[in-house]
């Protein structure tokens, strides 16, 4: 699947260019173009593979190239006013060689959380591809704003996209590690799962062809044209030089990487039951893929889900040292994490009006 990365915010940005380093290192294709946009200076300036004549400063009248806080409504405004130069950048994307957009932020910030949706919106009215959006949910211990500014965001981005894919920090942030160093380990994760879900179908050369393909339509299916969504992973390590695999063991090991993927750590934690759509992709040696092993991991997704719309094929990879499975759930009914930011951000806002009652008192 070959993509558009807009990345919007400092978040967005640094995750961008993480898709742009991981995306060169193992020569996978799906990446067609990169823009960054953002309100702060500095933080597009630190960014290292986004060329610098896609990198988009935003604002500079209101904010002088210093960003603006954490202020959504603020960084919308900004977007706004500043959309002739966002279309100009998104002018250069070849669009007759992507399959979509996606547009990446944090949902907590400033910047990413409210300039983010205004981009969406004017993608969807020049363009026909499908305009995605992977947003980041802050951790609690960001901050209240923080957490009103996720509430609020994640519902212009639901408005404004074809399908949300969340990923959860609370759900990855490690015990005991620095800021910096647990984005830095969240960002790697992230680029980690998604990177295989998008490659499926970008075949490089020297590659053998796929049992069952999965291509960007099966991709684009999945996701709909609306809703939100999780994605799973798993991985196993093989030898990449053996040749002769017990077919039994190749799926008992496929199925086995599948549940894990499900069962363990999803991007943003949700109920299985009620997911309108799934995608399981199987990635490694050819060896070590097989048909069986892909409908046998479909049927338990299909009975753990209750959907009759799940897809599923393989990714054959020469010379991969592991098996992995990436799961992608679309359609999340069910997401308690979901429901106690949107609690959360209705408290932070009670509180910051009633300080700022206070205050006028």
């Amino acid at each position: 699947m070959r993509l558009a990365f807009i990345g919007v915010g400092q978040a967005g940005g640094k995750i961008v260019d993480r898709f742009l380093e991981h995306d060169a290192r193992h020569g996978q294709g799906f990446v067609e173009s990169a823009i960054a946009i953002n309100t702060a200076e500095s933080d597009l300036a630190g960014l290292s593979h986004v060329p610098e004549e896609n990198r988009v400063l935003i604002g500079r009248s209101r904010v002088n190239g210093h960003g603006v806080g954490a202020d959504n409504e603020l960084a919308a405004e900004v977007a706004h006013d500043n959309s002739k130069e966002i279309r100009s950048a998104i002018d250069t994307v070849s669009v007759a060689e992507i399959d979509a957009f996606l547009i990446v932020a944090g949902l907590g910030g400033g910047t990413g959380s409210g300039a983010g949706p205004v981009v969406a919106r004017e993608l969807k009215q020049i363009y026909t591809e499908p305009v995605y959006g992977l947003g980041v949910l802050p951790g609690d211990e960001e901050g209240g704003i923080y957490t009103m500014n996720a509430a609020r965001s994640l519902r212009s981005y639901v408005d404004e996209t074809d399908n949300m894919l969340l990923f959860d920090n609370d759900a990855w942030r490690e015990t005991g590690e620095s800021v910096e160093k647990g984005f830095k380990h969240i960002n790697g994760e992230l680029v980690r799962r998604f990177g295989l879900l998008f490659s499926a179908g970008e075949y490089a050369p020297e590659n053998t062809v796929a049992e069952g393909v999965v291509d960007s339509s099966e991709i684009i299916n999945t996701l709909g044209r609306t809703g939100i969504s999780a994605v799973g992973y798993a991985d196993s390590p093989v030898d990449p030089n053996s040749t002769e695999i017990d077919s039994s063991n190749a799926t008992n090991q496929i199925t086995s990487l599948v549940r894990q993927a499900v069962l363990g750590r999803l991007t943003m934690p949700c109920e299985l039951g009620g997911i309108g759509r799934a995608l399981v992709v199987v990635s490694g040696p050819q060896a070590y893929l097989n048909r069986k092993g892909v409908e046998r991991a479909r049927s338990w997704i299909e009975d753990q889900t209750g959907s009759m719309e799940v897809r599923g094929g393989d990714y054959p990879v020469a010379g991969a040292d592991r098996v992995s499975a990436v799961v992608l759930l679309s359609g999340v009914q069910n997401a308690p994490r979901l429901e106690s930011i949107k609690e959360r951000g209705v408290e932070a806002k009670e509180r910051m009006e009633q300080r700022k009652a206070e205050s006028d008192d």
